[in-house]
């Protein structure tokens, strides 16, 4: 396991932690936040790669969705 992956687990313990956040102040957008988050940390977990990567991974696949 590498750094990255280690990094990760922190992220998605975050990201669960704006979910509920956000469902305990009816925060839509940081629950969405927190969705994106946790998808970006399972990736980066899965593949070891930075957050960079994986950010720059997403933002793409989003940029196909809103074309």
């Amino acid at each position: 396991m590498n750094k990255d992956q280690v990094e990760s687990h922190w992220r998605e313990f975050t990201a669960k932690v704006k979910q509920q956040w956000g469902d305990l102040t009816d925060d839509e957008v940081l629950q969405a936040e927190g969705n994106i988050d946790e998808i970006a940390a399972k990736i980066q977990r899965k593949y070891g790669d930075s957050k960079e990567s994986v950010a720059k991974k997403l933002n793409q696949i989003m940029e196909k969705f809103e074309k």
